[in-house]
């Protein structure tokens, strides 16, 4: 009977042993995860540390980029707009009568008077009033013909074609239409009215802006 409680003993005690073996294992096995774990957030946040310098170079370097674009990789500044202290305005009147098939053509000149290249970009207006008030003023622009950029050289000038009818429903004289104006009103971009003559397609003076209907038209600036 001892023999076997003592074998019995021995059991228990070898089980207990091979119990406390597993345990210890898996306890080893979860602070090995765990360390696992801990280290794993430290790793990312070296990661995201590191991601801002790196995307600040890339902005960095296309800021450096779009400023070389900006320049034209000349290092020149932009041209400056032309202004009414940079350019002289000529309004000249049709060197011919207004036909049912052809339009009177008059022009309107820009000269650039300084020592530099101007541009003009934006809609010029044109404004008549009628000398005696006899009729409405009107005035157009060339935002539909073109208002694209024109750069003047200095000296150099622009022109855009006035197109109009001065041919009333009776086919005579041109000073019979509704609105005729001695002078008009002309807006450059971004620059107050300023009042000019009417010249002779010559450009002597004692032009007369005379039209027939509502309206006219204000043609895209071209250089020469």
């Amino acid at each position: 009977m001892r023999t076997r409680t003592r074998t019995r003993i021995a059991a228990v005690g070898a089980l207990a042993a091979l119990s406390a073996l597993a345990l210890t294992g898996c306890n080893n096995g979860d602070e090995a995860d765990g360390a696992a774990d801990s280290s794993a957030p430290a790793s990312d946040s070296a990661s995201t540390a590191a991601s801002p310098n790196a995307s600040s170079g890339s902005s960095s370097s296309t800021s450096g980029g779009g400023s070389s674009s900006k320049d034209g990789g000349g290092g020149g500044g932009a041209t400056a707009a032309c202004t009414l202290q940079t350019v002289s305005i000529k309004f000249l009147m049709s060197d011919h009568q207004a036909t049912e098939q052809q339009a009177a053509n008059g022009t309107l000149k820009l000269t650039n008077t300084s020592g530099a290249t101007c541009t003009v970009v934006g809609p010029t207006t044109v404004t008549a009033t009628d000398d005696e008030n006899k009729a409405g003023p009107i005035s157009e622009d060339n935002s539909e013909e073109g208002s694209d950029a024109v750069d003047i050289p200095a000296g150099g000038s622009a022109t855009a074609d006035i197109g109009y009818n001065n041919l009333n429903t009776e086919g005579t004289a041109r000073d019979t239409c509704p609105m005729g104006a001695s002078t008009v009103k002309v807006g450059l971009p971004k620059q107050p009215d300023t009042t000019v003559n009417v010249l002779k397609a010559d450009g002597s003076q004692g032009g007369y802006f005379s039209v027939c209907g509502d309206s006219f038209k204000v043609g895209a600036f071209t250089v020469g």
